[in-house]
């Protein structure tokens, strides 16, 4: 069986193609096998006052997408552009894999594989911005 799992922590919330799902008292296990199913963690998710910087605000427009707040087919070609113009300033190696990936998913409809790769390049650019002020 292939597609995505889940594990989710005691009360751990999930959006599920706009269902919000709270898991029970224990730790468990979601099998997703549908394709393209919209999910989101909750604790994932950017509050729109947090995105303030440039991944962040690209990771909430793909969580808008997840949310079903957006449609997926008239954003691609504004994220796909967003993610162009991170990639002038994230020169590094690891930055343009993820890059890389992020462009592979978002080109895929894979929304959440997107965000995913997207998040891991937060603490890149936090670092970034401290420097820049000191």
């Amino acid at each position: 069986m292939s597609g995505l799992v889940l594990k989710l922590g005691p009360k751990e919330r999930v959006l599920i193609n706009g269902a919000v799902i709270e898991n029970g008292d224990r730790r468990s296990r979601l099998s997703i096998v549908t394709p393209n199913a919209n999910i989101l963690r909750l604790r994932d998710a950017i509050h729109p006052d947090e995105a303030r910087t440039p991944v962040r605000r690209l990771c909430y427009s793909v969580q808008l997408i997840l949310t079903g707040d957006v449609a997926a087919g008239n954003s691609r070609s504004e994220l796909l552009r967003s993610v162009e113009e991170l990639s002038r300033i994230l020169t590094d190696p690891d930055s343009r894999r993820q890059l890389t990936l992020a462009t592979e998913a978002l080109l895929d409809g894979q929304y959440y594989q997107c965000l995913k790769h997207l998040k891991t390049l937060i603490p890149r650019e936090d670092r970034l911005l401290a420097a820049s002020k000191q």
